[in-house]
């Protein structure tokens, strides 16, 4: 099943759904930053948008308030959006690691798991 496409908002939404487990939207919302917080009405209408796509199903209701859970792990939804930025680039990683080298952002400890990752991949086939 294939992941859908979120945007930066909705990678948030479903960040406080990962941390909840199951929520409501009144949850999600109180679970935001406090200072950057959005409107119940917004959350609730991103909500929505993310059960359209797929992404969140409704399991139960409890008074007013539907109860979300999410669809698709943090792991399957990361994999879709690192998948998304290496397309902007042509596929090949050089740029991206390129970049995060330069910035500060990409660790030696990083690098070294990523060979691990390579050396035992590279074992499998």
């Amino acid at each position: 099943m294939p992941q859908p496409k979120v945007s930066r908002f909705e990678l948030e939404l479903l960040e406080q759904l990962w941390k909840l487990g199951t929520a409501s939207v009144r949850e999600v919302q109180e679970g935001l930053p406090e200072k950057s917080r959005p409107a119940y009405t917004t959350v609730q209408t991103m909500i929505y948008r993310l059960e359209e796509k797929g992404a969140v199903r409704r399991i139960k209701k409890i008074g007013n308030a539907h109860v979300f859970e999410p669809v698709f792990t943090r792991k399957a939804v990361y994999r879709r959006v690192v998948d998304d930025v290496l397309d902007w680039f042509g596929g090949s990683a050089a740029p991206l690691i390129s970049h995060l080298a330069e910035s500060g952002k990409l660790r030696l400890a990083d690098v070294r798991e990523a060979e691990r990752i390579l050396a035992r991949l590279e074992k499998k086939s």
